[in-house]
């Protein structure tokens, strides 16, 4: 098993490179993904959520208000502190689950947005670091995600430096390309990953 951990800052593109990465035939565990199932109603993970920050990052519903929640953390270390250290924990101990889960000869691709911040490097085999310039990021958060300017620069803010993704990297994927042009890049990246695993190329 080749354990591969995929990173990039908000809007480069990571999830649209771990989708590419699918389709060449990775298995894929998505820490974003987890995160959420984890604070799904009823889960201790949304009650210790709740208990630090207050009724009111709930919807009517009961579920996670994640944009309300997104405003409270993303702008103040100190509480985004506090809500790594309740969702981390369980999102880590859900993928290595899912990890033991797959094929002894998988290709398994990690995709983690704070694997830089986290320190998380030295738990994979190969760092892929999906890179945009800072315009692109912007340009895609405001366009593609509906997010004020404002909040953008907030999120990018709160995330690792781009040259500081780019010195942990083992690969770095370029993303300030058009699609077509990426895809070719990821299925560079797919063969390259498959030596590394000691497989035939598929």
């Amino acid at each position: 098993m080749l354990k591969v951990g995929l990173t990039g800052g908000i809007g480069a593109g990571k999830s649209e490179v771990s989708r590419l990465l699918v389709e060449c035939g990775a298995v894929l565990i998505d820490a974003d993904r987890i995160a959420r199932e984890v604070v799904a109603p009823g889960t201790s993970g949304l009650a210790a959520v709740v208990e630090a920050f207050g009724e009111d990052v709930l919807t009517p519903e009961g579920s996670l208000d994640r944009p309300r929640l997104g405003s409270l953390v993303f702008s103040d270390p100190q509480k985004l502190a506090v809500l790594n250290s309740i969702v981390h924990p369980l999102v880590g101990a859900r993928s290595r689950e899912l990890e033991t889960a797959a094929p002894e000869d998988a290709v398994v691709v990690h995709d983690v947005p704070l694997l830089t911040e986290n320190g998380l490097a030295p738990l994979y085999d190969v760092v892929v670091v999906v890179d945009a310039s800072p315009s692109t990021q912007l340009d895609r958060l405001v366009r593609l995600r509906g997010m004020t300017e404002e909040d953008a620069r907030a999120r990018m803010a709160a995330q690792a430096p781009r040259e500081k993704r780019r010195e942990i990297a083992d690969i770095v994927i370029d993303n300030d390309v058009p699609l077509e042009q990426l895809r070719r890049c990821v299925r560079e990246v797919w063969a390259d990953l498959v030596r590394r695993a000691g497989r035939s190329p598929e």
